[in-house]
């Protein structure tokens, strides 16, 4: 009975595979010190492809279905062995089972912003995030190229793979759109399709197929927000700068209000914002004006009247609004050096 039970086990009549749990993308029959018996039975069941591999070469693929082993379902395994016994006798081989299921919601992202050319800022760092599904579409491919003769190939194990063939293609992919980053940003469907035709290939060289890429999110670092932010306000007013002055020094009228000191609450409150309006409208005239040579005198003469009430301190704290602004690019050197002489003469 003893010697009956170990025969029994050394020869498999079922090669199956009930893959139990999520996230296995190949599994290798347990095969050691055992043989299949000819005649027995490959189950294959949906979403699951087999693989037999022979002293290291692949030599059959089986798709969904039950196979009789034999001469006539393993050809190309016969013909590598020429078997002179019509396989007759039991034989060894390993046996791969793949799992073809969509592997859903796989996460990737950019760890740190990645910097790409634009068209309308010239070079952006941008972030981005989203998921995607692949499913295992040449699993002979798949078997030499990627998880070979390892037990179990599991999802986490192709995981940092794939991240990094999404990055890699991040670049090229918004390059070969032609999308400014704004339109990006708008039409995110459209990225994820030139993202998604990018990295076909790429999978396809390994055995997979991805079967849909989603971009949930597309930003910018904080810093290059806050400047985004600026260009958009001077959008809203249509690119006027002595607007946008305006609205840059009725930001600060809060500041200016805090430190009245002259009558304090209401009374306080009410002449930093007379300063803060004057002021803007002193700024927006000059800014207008371009500060052109010949024109100066009747530009001062125009601008004494509503001059005449700004206190040192607006005009300190004004001096450093513009100064900010220098510093984003919105005023240039000359402009900031005109201005800071044309407020400081004001102190005299």
């Amino acid at each position: 009975m003893a010697l009956m039970d170990f025969i029994k086990k050394q020869f498999i009549d079922i090669l199956q595979w009930t893959e139990e749990g999520d996230g296995t993308l190949s599994w290798r029959f347990p095969m050691e010190g055992m043989e299949i018996q000819n005649g027995g039975t490959l189950v294959v069941r949906e979403s699951q492809m087999a693989v037999f591999v022979n002293e290291g070469q692949v030599a059959d693929v089986f798709g969904p279905g039950t196979y009789k082993l034999t001469t006539q379902t393993l050809p190309v395994l016969t013909y590598l062995k020429n078997w002179d016994k019509l396989f007759q006798s039991p034989f060894k081989s390993d046996v791969y089972f793949f799992s073809t299921r969509q592997q859903v919601d796989q996460k990737w992202g950019t760890p740190q912003p990645i910097t790409i050319r634009d068209q309308d800022f010239g070079a952006v760092r941008l972030r981005a995030f989203g998921n995607y599904a692949y499913r295992v579409a040449d699993p002979k491919l798949f078997h030499t190229e990627i998880s070979g003769t390892r037990g179990e190939y599991r999802v986490e194990d192709l995981d940092g793979q794939l991240r990094g063939l999404v990055l890699q293609n991040i670049s090229n992919a918004i390059a070969a759109s032609g999308v400014p980053f704004l339109d990006l940003a708008a039409n995110q469907g459209m990225f994820a399709e030139a993202m998604a035709s990018a990295l076909q290939p790429a999978f396809a060289r390994i055995g997979l197929k991805l079967e849909g890429f989603t971009v949930q999110n597309l930003s910018l670092p904080e810093e290059l927000q806050k400047v985004l932010d600026q260009r958009i306000g001077m959008g809203m007013v249509g690119g006027d700068m002595g607007k946008f002055m305006q609205y840059q020094t009725a930001q600060a009228i809060p500041k200016f209000a805090e430190g009245g000191g002259q009558g304090g609450g209401v009374a306080g409150d009410a002449m930093g914002l007379g300063a803060g309006v004057a002021l803007g409208q002193v700024l927006a005239q000059n800014l207008q004006s371009g500060l052109q040579q010949g024109q100066g005198g009747g530009a001062a003469a125009a601008q004494a009247p509503a001059a005449a009430g700004v206190r040192p301190e607006d005009v300190m704290a004004t001096l450093e609004k513009l100064g900010e602004l220098k510093s984003k690019g919105i005023l240039t050197q000359e402009e900031f050096d005109a201005k800071k002489a044309e407020l400081l003469r004001k102190l005299v």
